[in-house]
């Protein structure tokens, strides 16, 4: 996802909206198991956008020796704003799930229990 993420999100609707449970639960057959897998994924895009921001902003960190001689930079506000425009983890890891985009394994075995 790093320095992908622009390609990942463009054209992705960023509002949140409702969603086909059946066709969610559909690749796992539970949509507790789906919901799982979306919320590790997100959990891992968040940390991902996070360290992406931090890599560029710290471009342009100073060495000053007071907080007061803080200088605002029009290209680090630019890409703050972006960074906040973008869609919520959630939405970008739910939209990968339904596209296929995400692997994912049982560590153990799965039991299947029919009623």
């Amino acid at each position: 996802m790093t320095s992908d993420i622009k390609s990942k999100v463009q054209g992705l609707d960023p509002n949140v909206k409702a969603r086909d449970i059946k066709s969610i639960s559909a690749q796992t057959a539970n949509i507790y198991e789906s919901i799982s897998v979306i919320t590790k994924r997100a959990e891992q895009i968040s940390i991902e956008i996070k360290n992406e921001l931090h890599g560029k902003l710290d471009e342009f960190a100073s060495t000053s020796e007071t907080i007061e001689e803080i200088l605002e930079n029009k290209e680090q506000i630019e890409i703050s704003k972006f960074y906040e425009r973008l869609p919520n983890p959630a939405i970008i890891a739910t939209q990968e799930f339904i596209n296929g985009d995400l692997s994912f394994e049982y560590r153990e075995p799965r039991v299947v229990h029919e009623d």
